[in-house]
């Protein structure tokens, strides 16, 4: 019997996408097997090639893989249309082909980044826990992170110039360098930090920053209020060093933030973590999380309202869908809360004091 050469790469790309999945649920492998040995080689790869590029290559291609699907979808019709009477093996080859590139894309996804999702990850390296906490937990962290916001912000001058796109990047791996003294895991090495050219989009969708796991390329979205840029930027910094769930990406970036001296970066880190543990606390008890909103100094208030008049200007019928989808896409990928893994952080914080004693 002769196997046809499209069956046998089926049979590889099959046989690849299951040893993957199979690797995957065991964190402790993907941890030293991958995670702390192969990707870190990887990740520089990827940001040795493509970082030096002004622009980013990975929203390009996003936009052309736009393009052509829409072209393919279209060829599909209109090829349906001329074969009708022999529309089963047509869908045959449809499906075939399909399965080839989802099982690419799969097995190149995985492999650049993706296993990172079911690693052991932060709590593993710092030696903590993401445990429940209760609503004296949520007042303390609240209360930590409020007097800290305050105190960062009154440390800028103001009014405050905030820096270009080059010098807040540049700024960012300086942050981090400072954190890796300490935590020698969040060392960054080969930057490739970019504006995104789709960051008009991410207005009217919601995002303000990604990862682009084929191309290694960090993106922010620079369009949002310039407060919110430098722990935008960490947080993809984290990603691109192999922390792929948002909670743990937020938490790097604190730890990040934490260990700096860089006033900007502090109070940009500890405002949106103030939100996220706020935005807890108001779920337990709306009236305490309200007292310390209005605790935040006049000054972080008007920070915290223009981010809500952009939301406000930007929300439209099509965000909440897009939401939506990502949710999905991060319950697919150990995140089971989906969108609201982002505000699992705050029980990294929260047990990152009961060690640490500090924020």
């Amino acid at each position: 019997m002769i196997i046809s050469k499209k069956a046998q790469i089926n049979g590889i790309l099959a046989f690849l996408v299951i040893g993957i999945h199979l690797c995957s649920r065991n964190p402790s492998w993907v941890e030293k097997g991958y995670s702390t040995t192969i990707y870190p080689w990887i990740g520089r790869m990827l940001r040795i090639i493509w970082g030096w590029i002004p622009v980013s290559i990975g929203d390009i291609l996003y936009g052309l893989l736009i393009v052509w699907l829409i072209y393919r979808i279209v060829y599909i019709r209109r090829t349906l249309r001329r074969w009708r009477s022999t529309g089963l093996s047509l869908w045959k080859v449809i499906m075939g082909k399909t399965f080839r590139l989802l099982a690419v894309v799969y097995i190149l996804f995985n492999v650049l980044w993706g296993l990172n999702y079911n690693r052991l990850g932060l709590k593993h390296q710092v030696g903590i826990t993401r445990a429940q906490y209760t609503e004296i937990d949520l007042r303390m962290v609240n209360e930590l992170l409020l007097n800290e916001v305050n105190r960062c912000k009154q440390a800028l001058d103001s009014p405050y110039v905030y820096p270009r796109k080059k010098e807040l990047f540049n700024r960012a791996v300086a942050v981090y360098a400072e954190a890796a003294a300490e935590h020698p895991f969040l060392s960054y090495q080969q930057v490739s930090l970019k504006p995104s050219i789709w960051g008009w989009i991410g207005n009217y969708s919601g995002f303000t920053g990604y990862y682009n796991p084929f191309t290694g390329e960090g993106q922010t979205n620079t369009m949002v209020p310039a407060f919110l840029h430098p722990f935008i930027a960490c947080h993809e910094m984290a990603h691109q060093i192999g922390y792929a769930r948002e909670d743990e990406a937020n938490f790097a970036a604190f730890l990040a933030v934490h260990h700096t001296s860089d006033m900007l970066f502090r109070y940009s880190g500890y405002l949106d973590l103030f939100l996220y543990a706020n935005r807890n606390l108001m779920e337990m008890n709306e009236d305490t999380a309200l007292m310390y909103r209005k605790r935040l100094i006049p000054a972080v208030q008007s920070d915290v309202q223009e981010w809500r008049r952009f939301a406000e200007a930007h929300r439209n019928p099509v965000a909440p869908w897009i939401s939506w989808l990502y949710g999905k896409y991060l319950e697919q990928n150990q995140q089971p809360t989906g969108m609201r893994s982002y505000d699992q952080v705050t029980a990294y914080l929260i047990s990152y004091y009961k060690k640490f004693g500090k924020l």
